[in-house]
């Protein structure tokens, strides 16, 4: 009998030990999933923008078999479109000559010598203004440079041809646009707390999305480059923890 009774007190007291433990893990299993509630959520921030400043690359072209001929065309180009400028207030000294280059057909091994001119002068004349509204403007006028006789080439280095429109005042948005989104987001976790009858808890993480500029107009076909008037926006992604 004593022998027994010297098994069964130990064999009890090692019972009630991992009775013990698995209460404690149990409660620690119940802390980890209350840890684990936590919300997701984006806030996002947006704010209307004009464009500071315009590029508006002209790409001239002239023709002919003689070249000082096409020189001569080239240059009266450039002079017409420096009174363009000026016509449409626009300071000419905003106009910079770039990408000069001269074709000769006959030099050209694998080109047809008998088709159009024998030389080929490009240039382009890039107008960079703080101005936006003029240069719009004025490239709404454009036909008044090929009544001028002016020969346009779309493309090139700079791609589509008309104006550029460059917004450069982005960090001055961004202190207050971080601010909003990041209150959007806790609006909506607020929300989602209270629909789950929950208490919102101190933030576990957060990240700044990239910001964006875009249209204003935001239709098929329109890019924020082609447009002075721009939407900024960005995104802010918060998670928080959750509490009963």
């Amino acid at each position: 009998m004593n022998d027994r009774k010297d098994y069964v007190v130990p064999a009890l007291l090692v019972a009630l030990g991992l009775a013990a433990a698995g209460g404690l893990v149990g409660q620690g299993l119940i802390g980890a999933r209350t840890a684990d509630r936590v919300v997701t959520v984006k806030g996002i921030a947006e704010r209307e923008a004009a464009a500071d400043i315009a590029i508006w690359p002209l790409r001239i072209t002239a023709a002919s078999d003689q070249l000082d001929t096409a020189q001569g065309a080239l240059e009266h180009s450039i002079g017409a479109i420096r009174d363009f400028l000026v016509r449409h207030d626009i300071d000419p000294a905003s106009a910079r000559l770039q990408a000069f280059a001269v074709s000769d057909a006959r030099a050209n091994q694998y080109g047809n010598a008998d088709a159009g001119s024998r030389f080929v002068i490009t240039q382009t004349l890039v107008v960079r203004s703080t101005e936006p509204e003029k240069i719009q403007a004025a490239s709404e006028k454009v036909g008044e440079l090929v009544s001028a006789g002016v020969v346009l080439a779309s493309g090139g280095e700079y791609g589509a041809s008309g104006p550029t429109y460059v917004f450069t005042g982005l960090n001055a948005l961004k202190p207050a646009m971080i601010a909003d989104a990041t209150a959007r987001a806790r609006e909506a976790a607020e929300q989602f707390a209270h629909d789950s009858k929950s208490r919102l808890g101190g933030i576990r993480r957060a990240s700044q999305g990239v910001f964006e500029i875009l249209p204003r107009d935001q239709a098929p076909g329109m890019n924020a480059e082609s447009q002075i008037d721009k939407t900024v926006r960005v995104v802010a992604t918060v998670e928080y923890s959750l509490q009963d």
